[in-house]
């Protein structure tokens, strides 16, 4: 019995399972990477995915850094509100 090729993306409800893919949805760079994934599995060496690999870790990042804004922002409002008078 052959098993499904990880890199199909046909598999809807296996998808909708994994928390690892949720996560990455969410930060608006599934596609990037998706781009590794592809590249990955036609190459078989991440050496020949390097910009794909850089593309996603930008996205990435800078998800983490207007994350961390919008944290920060939410923090702040509230930091006045429960200092003494």
């Amino acid at each position: 019995m052959a098993s499904p090729s990880p890199h199909d993306r046909s598999r809807k409800d296996d998808d909708e399972d994994d928390p690892v893919e949720q996560m990455i949805s969410r930060t608006g760079c599934a596609e990037l990477h998706y781009a590794v994934q592809e590249c990955m599995a036609e190459h078989q060496d991440w050496r020949m995915c390097k910009s794909q690999v850089q593309t996603f870790k930008d996205c990435m990042m800078n998800f983490q850094i207007a994350r961390k804004e919008q944290l920060m922002k939410q923090v702040k409002p509230n930091s006045t509100e429960s200092a003494p008078s």
